[in-house]
């Protein structure tokens, strides 16, 4: 059974750090893209990193709004996956979820809130 479990969130104050990760199971972790998206209330899903697995050169993409903020890594021993989050805004704010690229299978959600 395929399981994807995020942890990490919580309530952070603006230009603070946050680190998130996902713990997988039940499938093929070091061969597979993962990626995160981030869900803010009343909004659609946004994209936010992918992570690339070995074979694709372990090539890591960033949405623009987070570039130079947050960092997307593996640990392939582990079968996890992270997000390190800095220099966090109120826009950060949401349900932060990681998935498979391959078919946006998705975890419970971990929620992220930026306030002071």
């Amino acid at each position: 059974e395929v399981w994807l479990v995020e942890s990490g969130g919580g309530l952070v104050q603006p230009g603070g750090s946050l680190r998130l990760s996902c713990a997988a199971s039940g499938f093929a972790f070091a061969s597979t893209a993962m990626k995160w998206v981030r869900q803010a209330p009343g909004k659609p899903p946004e994209w936010v990193a992918t992570s690339f697995h070995p074979l694709a050169h372990n090539i890591t993409t960033y949405a623009p709004y987070v570039k130079g903020r947050f960092t997307i890594s593996r640990d392939n021993a582990k079968n996890t996956l992270y997000l390190q989050m800095n220099s966090l805004t109120p826009d950060d704010t949401a349900i932060y979820y990681c998935a498979r690229l391959q078919d946006d299978y998705r975890g419970q959600g971990t929620q992220v809130t930026v306030s002071s």
